[in-house]
């Protein structure tokens, strides 16, 4: 049946939303397909280093892969796991680097020459012009400032770790002296100097250790060390604003959380990573892409995160669980199961995407990027929906990734690992032990040749003691004869015991550093294990500087870009560096505390004593004794008021030449008030006086002339009643 065009009815609404739909569609198809095809080019470039870590997988936990084929003459599937040993050795190393010490191991100083703040301020505590905020001790020989709380505190002779953590606060105090304050240092006593860039450095530093510690760090650093260990590279993520929730109950009794937002990390399996595969580092990398595995839940609580679509979430959602297990996850469960996984599969993009791609997305560019040809974006899919959508919200523009590789690799993204350095000598050792074994079933037996024609047919042929064989009658000759097969063990362990070796030398760890027992020579003396472990932490020393250039370092400044830029605070404003510290954790403490003790006992002369920063000597010998030097020591202005304090509780005891002495000067004003000697008792002979002698102050005086000390009439025995 024909259908006349004017009997068509068009609703010109419905035709402009359908269009509008379809460009939609499109836009989010052309987004998803650009994400798959950056996904599938970073996963066929992997699939090389993803057979070095299954075999490395397989290494750590004693197990066989398939390549391995057995004969049927070898009966012994014995599997040898120094790989587990040598792994769990580098990895706790690296995590007495990172956690050793009693702080994190990142600092934050000022630049030699700090830009955009004064390096260092002073001005005169003058009574006159700081009298609202100084004043002086009763004697008025010392200089003091008020705390918070309106307690003098002393400055004088303070250090300037102990000046930025006492005046970074007095911005409002040092109001009325503003327009004293002098840019340098100080040059006299009465010149306060204080150093705006090392307060507003330590103050970062301390935020940025408490947030570390406030997230969970330490637990998601510890997974990035293992696998840094075993596979060759770690990853951690973020940091990222998260609400952490603390714990309070009201007045009520009804439970009532606080809420606070803090930076989080994370830390990132090395399975679910998937970089730019032109790239050597994250610095070269122009994407990065994490795979998600998420349970129904998880996938839904995306929507109270920002800028999460909730609608296309519930798309996904009712789509069902698309997540496809990889080969390497059946390879590395010990049952893999056949039933389908009810989980989801979100790819998370970081990376540059043309703009022209993003336009027709509907994403909202600024002005300032609108002649900009690629722009980085955060991008979430999942079942052919666009989960998210925005641009890199980090200022300055960063990947928020960081791959810290054991060994540099220097023509792969991926670094070399334990278990790869030595996976020839663990295969040695594997094959010598197995022959050893089966050699040591073979000797341990006799081999049992018989003459069936001397002996009577019919008889069991099994041996056990007290066997009877019967013979034939009158046949000539041995029916039995008895073979013991060669013991060979002894030289298999010995090319086991060369292979152990040589694992020693490829992976830089010696089986000392790990527990093992009965060492010979040089260490067989404490001084000569310590030289011993100190050479053997060489090897270590380079994976510690990745550490610190790829994880630290990136970190620390990704937390201060971080605090910069949404917590902004003026009074850590300034040209900061951030330092990481993991290699000077390389230092055995008991040889740092004898150099310290030494340099103690240098600055002990009074010549030199001026010379020493003395509270920086007793932090330092206590961080040596792996205590905290922040509960431990005072500094200088705090050890001046302990001091005076039990000065006045303990008042000094003369020396015994001091009592002599005194005695001696009491002496000699005695004989001169009394040169006949007659009056007794005298003054600091140690006897008491008794009435009528010198010192005894009932006696009546001679004469009514006043006393030189108080210059009044003396009491006489009628004016004390």
């Amino acid at each position: 049946m024909a259908i006349k065009q004017d009997e068509v009815l068009f609703d010109t609404d419905s035709v402009s939303a359908i269009e509008d739909n379809d460009s939609s569609l499109r836009s989010e198809s052309s987004i998803i397909h650009f994400v798959h095809e950056k996904y599938n080019k970073a996963d066929t470039a992997r699939f090389t280093d993803e057979q070095r870590w299954l075999k490395a997988y397989k290494n750590y936990r004693g197990l066989y892969g398939s390549d391995v084929q057995f004969t049927e003459a070898e009966k012994s599937r014995v599997f040898i796991k120094v790989t587990k040993t040598k792994t769990l050795a580098a990895y706790g190393q690296i995590i007495d680097v990172l956690f050793g010490n009693t702080k994190f191991p990142l600092g934050i100083d000022p630049t030699r020459l700090p830009d955009g703040v004064t390096e260092a301020a002073n001005f005169d505590i003058n009574p006159q012009v700081t009298a609202d905020i100084s004043r002086k001790e009763a004697t008025g020989s010392k200089p003091f400032l008020l705390d918070k709380e309106g307690n003098p505190v002393n400055i004088e002779g303070a250090t300037e770790e102990d000046l930025s953590g006492r005046l970074s606060y007095l911005k409002d105090y040092l109001s009325p002296v503003a327009d004293k304050l002098v840019e340098g240092e100080g040059t006299t006593q009465s010149k306060v100097t204080f150093h705006p860039a090392m307060i507003a450095a330590k103050k970062m530093e301390k935020k940025i250790h408490d947030q570390l510690e406030e997230s969970g760090t330490n637990k998601q650093l510890r997974h990035a060390a293992f696998e840094m260990a075993l596979f060759g590279t770690g990853i951690m993520k973020g940091p990222f604003a998260v609400d952490k929730e603390y714990p309070n109950w009201s007045e009520d009794g009804e439970y009532d959380p606080l809420v606070k937002t803090v930076p989080s990390t994370s830390h990132v399996s090395i399975w679910n990573f998937y970089p730019d595969p032109d790239a050597s580092n994250m610095d070269e990398a122009e994407y990065t892409i994490e795979r998600h595995k998420m349970s129904r839940s998880q996938l839904r609580a995306l929507k109270s995160r920002p800028y999460f679509r909730e609608e296309s979430i519930d798309n996904a959602i009712d789509m069902g669980e698309s997540y496809t297990r990889k080969y390497w996850e059946d390879s590395m469960e010990d049952d893999s199961p056949h039933s389908k996984t009810e989980r989801y599969e979100i790819l998370e993009f970081w990376g540059h995407v043309d703009a022209s791609i993003l336009e027709e997305n509907g994403l909202d560019i600024p002005k300032e990027l609108k002649d900009v040809d690629q722009i980085n974006v955060n991008i979430w899919v999942c079942n052919s929906q666009v989960l998210r959508l925005v641009l890199n919200p980090f200022t300055p523009v960063r990947i928020p990734y960081y791959a810290t590789p054991y060994e540099l690799n220097p023509y792969s993204f991926f670094g070399v690992g334990i278990a790869e350095n030595m996976d020839d000598t663990q295969t040695l050792m594997n094959g010598f032990m197995r022959m050893a074994i089966d050699n040591a079933a073979l000797s341990g037996n006799l081999i049992i040749e018989v003459d069936e024609t001397n002996l009577v047919p019919g008889q069991d042929m099994s041996v056990y003691p007290g066997k009877i064989f019967r013979r034939q009658g009158g046949a000539p000759g041995q029916a039995l004869f008895g073979t013991k097969f060669p013991n060979v063990a002894g030289e298999n362990m010995q090319l086991f015991d060369k292979a152990r070796v040589l694992a020693d030398e490829s992976t830089g760890f010696p089986s000392f550093a790990h527990g093992q027992t009965g060492v010979q020579g040089v260490g067989r003396t404490a001084s000569g294990i310590s030289m011993l472990m100190s050479a053997a932490n060489g090897s270590i020393r380079n994976v510690v500087k990745n550490v610190d250039d790829y994880l630290l370092a990136p970190l620390g400044k990704a937390f201060f870009n971080f605090n910069m830029q949404f917590d902004f605070d003026p009074e850590i404003r300034g040209d900061l560096e951030i330092k990481a510290q993991g290699t000077e954790s390389l230092m055995a403490n008991e040889v740092r505390s004898q150099r310290l003790m030494q340099f103690l006992g240098v600055v002990s002369n009074p010549v030199l004593a001026p010379f020493a920063k003395m509270d920086y000597i007793v932090r330092e010998i206590a961080k040596s004794m792996d205590l905290d030097p922040d509960k431990l020591t005072n500094s200088l202005a705090d050890a001046a008021v302990q001091a005076e304090l039990l000065r006045q509780m303990n008042p000094q005891q003369p020396t015994p030449q001091q009592q002599e002495e005194q005695e001696a000067t009491a002496a000699a004003g005695a004989d001169a008030k009394d040169p006949t000697g007659a009056g007794g008792g005298t003054i600091g002979t140690g006897q008491v006086p008794l009435p009528n002698e010198q010192g005894f102050t009932g006696n009546e005086q001679g004469n009514n002339e006043p006393t030189q000390a108080t210059g009044q009439q003396p009491p006489t025995m009628a004016g004390l009643q």
